[in-house]
C-alpha cells in the first residue's frame, strides 16, 4: 500500500458527498403516541430510541417507527443512552439504569432528589445527573454508587458528557437566589469544575462532541454560544439572540448541530456558524436528539408526539498510517456502510474489505487497520 496514495483516494470519495441540504427535508411525525413528552435520547447509529412522558418510559429499535412502553415503574425527567442502545438511565426521583435496552430497569443507589438532567458515556459506565436544587451527582460504575459534586446548588437544567465520560459540561437555569445561571466544565469526570468564561444566563441545553472539545450552549436571550476547545473560551454565533432557545443536541464530530427556539427547529453544518430554519411543523418542542453522525435526528413535543428527520448519510472516511499500519475510520453511521477496494480507479470492480470494523468509544469511529505494503489502493464506503 502506497500511503502518498490513500489521501487522494479519500478525497475522491468525500467530493461526492460532501453537501446536505437539511433545509428542503421535513421533519416527519413518527410512531410514538401522542403524550406530554419530557426528554429523549438515541443511539450511536440513530435506530435505538428512549423517551419519557416523566410516567412512563418508552423504548424503539427502528428509530421511531415503533415504541414499546415499560412495565416497570420509572418515572423520568431525563433519560441517556450509551452508544449502543442497551446501557439507559433515566432520572426522575429516583435514577434507573437497563443493560438491555430497556426491558429491565433496577433502581441504582442515588439519593432521591429532584432530577433534571443526565448524561453517560458512550458504553454506560460512567454517569452525570443534575438537580433542580442540589448539585451535580457522578457515577463511575453504572450507577452501582454516586459521588455528591462540589458544585453550587442551583437549578442544574442541562448536562453534557465526552464519548469516554470524562469531559462534562453542566448549565444551570438559574442560581439558588433565582438569579441567571452559570455554566461549569470538568476535565475529570467531575472530580472537579471550573465556571466557563460565558456571561450569566438562564441556560437550558448544552451539548458535546466525543471528544470534548466542541460545546454547544443555549439560553433564554442569550443566543447560542459554542467552543471549540472545551468550555475554556466561547464565541456567540450568528443565531437569533432574542427569544428562548429550549433544547439541543449535536453529532459526534460536534460538525452538525441542531436547537429548537420556541416553536421552531434549527439546524447548523458547520459548528454553529451558520443555521438553517428547519421545515418542520410550529410545535411545543420539547426536547431533540441526534445520531452519532448527524444524519438521523428526533424532536418530541410536549403535548404531542415525536418526529424525525431523516437525512441521506455522506460518511466521510478518514486515515491515517502509522507503525507499519494504515487505519480507516468513519463515523458510526445512521445506514450500513461496507468499507470498499480496488487497486485503481480506472475499474469498476469494488471489492469489500473483509476486515471487520472495530468501534472506537472514544471518538464513536467504525475503524479497520489494515497492514502497509507496497501496493496502491483506493477505499470508499458504499452502501452493501
Amino acid at each position: 500500500m502506497n500511503k502518498h496514495l490513500l489521501p487522494a483516494a479519500v478525497a475522491l470519495f468525500v467530493l461526492f458527498g460532501a453537501v446536505s441540504v437539511v433545509s428542503s427535508q421535513t421533519w416527519m411525525q413518527n410512531g410514538a403516541p401522542v403524550k406530554n413528552w419530557v426528554t429523549v435520547a438515541s443511539s450511536a447509529d440513530g435506530m435505538k430510541l428512549i423517551a419519557s412522558d416523566f410516567n412512563t418510559v418508552y423504548t424503539s429499535t427502528n428509530s421511531g417507527a415503533n415504541w414499546f412502553s415499560n412495565t416497570t415503574p420509572v418515572y423520568a425527567m431525563a433519560v441517556a443512552s450509551s452508544a449502543d442502545g442497551n446501557y439507559l438511565a433515566a432520572a426522575g426521583g429516583w435514577i434507573y439504569t437497563s443493560t438491555n435496552g430497556g426491558v429491565n430497569w433496577v433502581q441504582t443507589s442515588s439519593p432521591f432528589q429532584n432530577w433534571q438532567c443526565i448524561a453517560c458515556s458512550a458504553d454506560g459506565s460512567k454517569l452525570a445527573a443534575g438537580t433542580f436544587s442540589k448539585g451535580i451527582y457522578t457515577s463511575l460504575d453504572h450507577g452501582a454508587t454516586w459521588t455528591s459534586n462540589s458544585l453550587p446548588n442551583a437549578y442544574w437544567k442541562a448536562i453534557a458528557s465526552s464519548a469516554d465520560g470524562v469531559k462534562l459540561v453542566a448549565a444551570a437555569y438559574e442560581d439558588e437566589n433565582n438569579q441567571p445561571g452559570t455554566i461549569y466544565v470538568s476535565t475529570n469526570a467531575g472530580a472537579t469544575w471550573m465556571q466557563a468564561s460565558v456571561p450569566s444566563n438562564r441556560w437550558s441545553a448544552v451539548t458535546s462532541s466525543a471528544d470534548g472539545q466542541k460545546l454547544m450552549a443555549l439560553g433564554f436571550d442569550a443566543g447560542i454560544h459554542v467552543s471549540t476547545n472545551g468550555g475554556v473560551s466561547w464565541t456567540l454565533t450568528s443565531a437569533i439572540q432574542g427569544g428562548l432557545w429550549n433544547y439541543a443536541a449535536s453529532s459526534a464530530d460536534g460538525n452538525k448541530l441542531v436547537a429548537t427556539h420556541g416553536g421552531s427547529i434549527y439546524t447548523s453544518l458547520d459548528s454553529g456558524t451558520t443555521w438553517m430554519l428547519n421545515n418542520a411543523p410550529y410545535l411545543d418542542w420539547i426536547a431533540v436528539a441526534s445520531s452519532a453522525d448527524g444524519t438521523r435526528l428526533q424532536a418530541a413535543v410536549y403535548r404531542g408526539g415525536i418526529y424525525t428527520l431523516p437525512i441521506a448519510p455522506l460518511p466521510s472516511l478518514n486515515i491515517a498510517a502509522g507503525d507499519g499500519n494504515a487505519v480507516l475510520s468513519w463515523l458510526v453511521p445512521s445506514t450500513n456502510f461496507a468499507l470498499q477496494q480496488k487497486p485503481d480507479l480506472s475499474t469498476t470492480n469494488w471489492v469489500e474489505v473483509t476486515n471487520t470494523p472495530m468501534l472506537n468509544l472514544s471518538n464513536l469511529q467504525n475503524e479497520v487497520i489494515l497492514s502497509l505494503s507496497n501496493d496502491s489502493r483506493f477505499f470508499r464506503l458504499a452502501t452493501p
